[in-house]
């Protein structure tokens, strides 16, 4: 996913944009306002089928 569409749900959850934060970064903030553990790109492999940051995380 591109930092484009990230900024955009960003916004739509009041999580900081603010220019120097890294994607994984704001992508685990976005992570914990939606109510899961904040583990984008910390694992091989993901149990969690829900999460909207999944394929981007693994293939990344």
């Amino acid at each position: 996913m591109k930092m484009q569409e990230i900024r955009k749900i960003a916004r739509d959850w009041d999580v900081d944009t603010k220019v120097g934060r890294s994607k994984a970064a704001v992508i685990r903030d976005i992570q914990v306002r939606e109510g899961f553990s904040p583990c984008y790109g910390t694992k091989d492999i993901c149990d969690e089928k829900r999460c909207l940051w999944r394929e981007d995380c693994l293939n990344g």
